[in-house]
């Protein structure tokens, strides 16, 4: 059960450092173009901020190298 609980922490883990770095890196191309104004890219620093506290949580409690 533990090892279940453990492989399903490591992919959500994953899965949530990739989500972030995603947006990170369309944000920096949408803020390049000089779309800082729309909608999408918005909901995108919305996001992206939802994921950097996650992964900040994670790092505070030492779940994260």
């Amino acid at each position: 059960m533990e090892e279940k609980r453990l492989e399903a922490f490591e992919k959500m883990l994953a899965a949530v450092q990739a989500e972030y770095h995603d947006i990170l890196s369309k944000t920096e191309r949408m803020k390049a173009a000089g779309k800082v104004k729309t909608v999408t890219y918005r909901q995108m620093v919305s996001r992206r901020t939802m994921y950097q506290d996650m992964l900040s949580l994670y790092q505070i409690y030492g779940l994260t190298e």
